[in-house]
C-alpha cells in the first residue's frame, strides 16, 4: 500500500500513533479507549515461538498483535473484538503497517470464542483483560472506556474457559492483571486446568505496592510457579 493510500485509513477525530518499533503505527480514538503501558507489558512479558499461532482476545485497537508482530517470529496472529467499530479501526491499523498476511482482525464475543475458531488451534493466547467487576463505579455501561475496564461483556471466567477449549495441549496463556484479584485469578485458573507458571509484579515505584501482575499459564501442565524479579516502573526522579 502506497503511503498516499495509507494516509486514508486515518478517520476524522483519530491520530495516528507512532509506536517507536519496526516503523509500526497504531491508529486511535482519543474519544474511546487508548492503549496503555499494560499492553505494551502484556507484549514483552508474552513468548511466542516461531511458527506459533497467537490468539488476543479483546483485542481492541489492535496494539498487541501488532507489537507481537514485531517482537516476535509467530507466524499468525488473530484479534478478537466485540465492538464492531473498534474492529473495524484495528483492521485498518493491520492495512496501514501492510500485516494482513500475519494479522487478522475478527469481530465476536469472547463467550462464543471457541465457537469462532477451531478447538485447540491456538499455541498461545493473550489478554489484557477488564480489571474491574462490573459493578464497582458503573457509570455508563455502553462506553467504550468503561467496557475495556470492567466486566460487563465478558468476566474471568468466560475468559478462561473459552482459552482452556482453544489452547493446545501445553498451549501457554498470558493475561496482565490486576493483584487485588490474583487469588481468584489463580483459583479460576487451576479449575480451568491453566496451570499457573510464572509471575512477574510490576511497580510504579520500588518502595511501593505492585499495580499490575502479569500471569503466564499453560495448559495441562503440572503445579509449579515462579515469581520473577519485579518490574520497577519509574526511579524516583520520574
Amino acid at each position: 500500500m502506497t503511503n498516499d493510500n495509507r494516509t486514508e485509513l486515518v478517520k476524522e477525530g483519530e491520530r495516528l500513533d507512532d509506536l517507536q518499533l519496526g516503523g509500526l503505527y497504531l491508529i486511535q480514538n482519543p474519544g474511546r479507549f487508548c492503549f496503555g503501558v499494560d499492553a505494551v507489558l502484556l507484549s514483552d512479558f508474552a513468548r511466542v515461538k516461531p511458527g506459533e499461532t497467537v490468539l488476543d482476545m479483546g483485542t481492541g485497537n489492535g496494539i498487541i498483535p501488532i507489537l507481537l508482530s514485531a517482537k516476535t517470529e509467530g507466524k499468525h496472529f488473530t484479534g478478537l473484538e466485540i465492538q464492531a467499530d473498534t474492529a473495524e479501526m484495528a483492521r485498518r491499523s493491520v492495512a496501514y503497517n501492510n500485516l494482513e498476511e500475519r494479522i487478522n482482525i475478527v469481530t465476536g464475543d469472547i463467550k462464543e470464542a471457541a465457537e469462532l475458531f477451531r478447538p485447540a488451534f491456538f499455541d498461545v493466547i493473550t489478554v489484557n483483560p477488564p480489571y474491574m467487576l462490573a459493578r464497582h463505579g458503573l457509570t455508563n455501561s455502553e462506553d467504550a472506556k468503561t467496557i475495556a475496564r470492567h466486566e460487563i461483556l465478558c468476566s474471568l471466567d468466560d475468559i478462561l474457559r473459552e482459552s482452556m477449549k482453544l489452547l493446545q495441549d501445553k498451549g501457554r496463556f498470558y493475561m496482565i492483571h490486576r493483584p487485588f484479584r490474583l487469588a481468584e485469578i489463580l483459583i479460576k485458573m487451576n479449575a480451568y486446568k491453566i496451570e499457573a507458571k510464572r509471575l512477574r509484579f510490576v511497580h510504579p515505584y520500588i518502595d511501593k505496592e505492585p499495580t499490575m501482575v502479569l500471569i503466564e499459564g499453560v495448559r495441562g501442565a503440572r503445579s509449579r510457579v515462579t515469581v520473577e524479579p519485579p518490574v520497577i516502573m519509574y526511579r524516583r526522579d520520574g
